[in-house]
C-alpha cells in the first residue's frame, strides 16, 4: 500500500494572503473610488415643496459666471468650465487637494416643471435652484348657454 501526504501549507499561505490583501486593500481601493467619482460629480440634494423643486449642488469655491445651466428635451444641464490659470510663483506645490474640474451633470425634469420659470443662484458654494411646478388645471362647473 502506498501513502500520499499532502501539503497543506502553500495553499493555506497563498489563501491567508489573498484575504489578507483584499482586507487591507479594500478600503482604500473603494474610498479612493469614492473620491474620485466626487470630484468629477458634485453632490446634489434634491427637495420638494408643495410649489417646487429644489435641486443643491455641492460646488465651493467656483465663480458663478463659470456655471452653464439648459434645459433641453425634459433634461436639466448643469456645466461647469473650469479656465486655466497659469501662475508664475515663487514656491513649488508639494501636495494640492483642491479640484476644481470641469464637469456636466444633468438631471431628467418632470413635466409638472415649468422650465421658463426656473431660477438659479449661488450662495455660499451651493448652487440652488428652484424648478417651479406648474398650476394645475382646475376642473370645475362650468356652465354653457344655449344660443
Amino acid at each position: 500500500m502506498t501513502t500520499a501526504t499532502f501539503n497543506n501549507l502553500p495553499m493555506t499561505k497563498n489563501l491567508d494572503n489573498l484575504l489578507s490583501d483584499l482586507i487591507t486593500n479594500f478600503p482604500s481601493a473603494l474610498s479612493n473610488t469614492w473620491k474620485e467619482s466626487s470630484l468629477h460629480y458634485p453632490q446634489a440634494n434634491v427637495l420638494e415643496t408643495k410649489d417646487a423643486y429644489h435641486l443643491e449642488l455641492n460646488v465651493p469655491g467656483r465663480n458663478k459666471e463659470d456655471f452653464k445651466i439648459s434645459v433641453d428635451k425634459g433634461e436639466l444641464t448643469i456645466q461647469f468650465e473650469q479656465k486655466e490659470e497659469t501662475k508664475q510663483t515663487d514656491y513649488k506645490t508639494i501636495r494640492r487637494e483642491f479640484n476644481f474640474r470641469s464637469f456636466k451633470r444633468s438631471f431628467q425634469i418632470d413635466k409638472s416643471v415649468n422650465a421658463d420659470t426656473i431660477e438659479a443662484r449661488y450662495e455660499n458654494g451651493i448652487l440652488k435652484l428652484i424648478l417651479p411646478k406648474k398650476e394645475e388645471v382646475k376642473e370645475g362647473n362650468k356652465q354653457i348657454t344655449v344660443q
